[in-house]
């Protein structure tokens, strides 16, 4: 069952039954994040500065592509950035490890192979952050940390907390699970660092997604501009937290596009892809990843890139200072893509 329409109407009968159910939830993150800030739990420091990019909502927000972006910006500033990130449905072991660009998506995650095909920074996935981070500081002398959610992992102590908030469908009917899409209460946007909206035309600091050309799965050097499809009967792919916004996105582009939305995170097949209408299959990365195994010829990938305001980035990189000086790197081994393996 597709709970959008009851966490986005104020007023849905189920909403309402539920939102008994909704205050507890409430209540008990708020007790959570006071033990952790009591120091009743465990909380573990890392010596380098930790970024925490999430946000309050089950579902997609356009987090990753924002993370990879951050991590692009770091690089160019002379970080040595690591993203770390818990992998959803990851199922290979032991915890932590490094992704790599060849992992098979269902053992670390769909979410971390697409950022480690990116090749930005290392990528470590383990459902403990702090774990995670400690080991992109060993192994590869990363002095930034980018944490791809987890903004409830209050386990790994954080400088900078971002929060990424759907700037169309905002903090939906403002309860918290089951009764509407929250995992805190909204109150918690108010002692964030930054706040950015995805799109929308909210006060404050928004980034959009910028669309680059379609690869085909089976030769990622082939590529196409979304334009060359335009006037074209596509069918549409996506698997994530919101498939409306990945059809809206081509549909601007002047596609004529036959939605297939699939719940975040699915697992596609070789026999759900043999289903699909013969033509041109477009899909985002994050479900490409899962598909290339038995792509089509007609099957494609549409990357995007984030896009933050520049008063966002700015005011990002002035509460991290500078990067530490160049002479600290001859202390650390480098990275290169073709070096992650598993621990």
């Amino acid at each position: 069952m597709d709970p959008t329409p009851i966490w986005y109407r104020r007023h849905h009968p189920l909403s309402l039954a539920l939102a008994p159910l909704g205050w507890l939830y409430c209540a008990v993150a708020l007790v959570r994040r006071h033990g952790y800030r009591r120091g009743w739990f465990a909380v573990r420091r890392l010596p380098v500065p930790v970024v925490v990019v999430g946000n309050l909502t089950v579902g997609g927000t356009g987090k990753t592509p924002l993370v990879l972006r951050l991590a692009e910006l770091a690089v160019a500033r002379g970080w040595r950035p690591a993203i770390i990130t818990r992998g959803y449905g990851a199922r290979s072991g032991p915890w932590p490890r490094l992704a790599a660009a060849a992992d098979d998506p269902l053992l670390v995650g769909d979410e971390p192979l697409l950022l480690a095909r990116r090749g930005v920074c290392p990528v470590v996935v383990g459902p403990d952050r702090a774990a995670d981070g400690a080991l992109a500081i060993r192994r590869y002398g990363c002095n930034l940390l980018l944490c791809d959610d987890g903004l409830q992992h209050y386990r790994l102590a954080r400088d900078l907390e971002i929060a990424v908030v759907d700037g169309e469908r905002g903090l939906g009917n403002g309860r918290c699970l089951p009764a509407g899409p929250l995992r805190e209460p909204g109150g918690r946007l108010g002692s964030v660092d930054l706040v950015i909206h995805h799109g929308g035309s909210a006060a404050g600091y928004r980034f959009g997604l910028v669309p680059g050309d379609a690869q085909a799965l089976r030769d990622p050097a082939r590529r196409r501009p979304l334009s060359g499809f335009r006037g074209q009967r596509v069918t549409a792919v996506a698997g994530i937290g919101n498939p409306g916004r990945f059809f809206a996105m081509l549909r601007a582009g002047g596609l004529l596009v036959d939605e297939r939305p699939y719940p975040d995170h699915h697992p596609f097949s070789a026999a759900e892809a043999a289903h699909w209408p013969p033509g041109p299959v477009l899909m985002t990365e994050k479900d490409a990843v899962k598909c290339t195994a038995f792509a089509g010829p007609d099957h494609w990938v549409c990357p995007v890139a984030a896009a933050p305001d520049p008063a966002f980035v700015t005011a990002l990189f002035a509460r991290l200072g500078p990067a530490p000086a160049a002479h600290d790197e001859t202390q650390s081994p480098s990275f290169t893509q073709q070096e992650i393996v598993s621990p």
